[in-house]
């Protein structure tokens, strides 16, 4: 399988969500949607390296689980839902 392009990462960062949470990297999509070619030049060289590695770094591989309350009743496990804020590098 080829290596992701230069374009394939800047479709991808186009379809970031805003207006999420940042996840352990604390990098917000806005941050990079905002961004000049340069940023998606270094996101395109940091993809290339976790490819050709095919491996993540630990840091990558870490997320904070939230729970979530659902509606009604906010005491006890049973009415709570697991969100998962995963790095969107």
């Amino acid at each position: 399988m080829p290596e992701p392009s230069d374009f394939e990462i800047e479709v991808a960062n186009e379809k970031l969500k805003g207006h999420k949470s940042p996840g352990t990297g604390q990098i917000p999509a806005e941050l990079t949607k905002a961004g000049d070619r340069k940023i998606s030049h270094e996101f395109h060289k940091l993809i290339i390296s976790i490819w050709n590695k095919e491996e993540l770094s630990q840091e990558r591989k870490k997320s904070n689980i939230l729970s979530i309350y659902k509606n009604g009743d906010k005491t006890g496990c049973s009415n709570c839902r697991g969100v998962s804020l995963l790095p969107i590098t």
